[in-house]
């Protein structure tokens, strides 16, 4: 007899998506004008209101 419990399935791999960029009539606020991408964000906490 084997007690061995089965080897668990890994998870399947969602696929991952990609953010649009931020864009809008209204420009970015408190930047000094600058226009900034989502790449300029990247590792940074950032707070959208909308």
């Amino acid at each position: 007899m084997n007690d061995a419990a089965p080897a668990p399935t890994p998870a399947p791999r969602r696929a991952r998506l990609r953010a649009p960029e931020l864009v809008g009539k209204g420009g970015w606020l408190n930047t000094g004008g600058k226009e900034l991408t989502l790449a300029d964000l990247r590792g940074r906490v950032v707070i959208l209101d909308f």
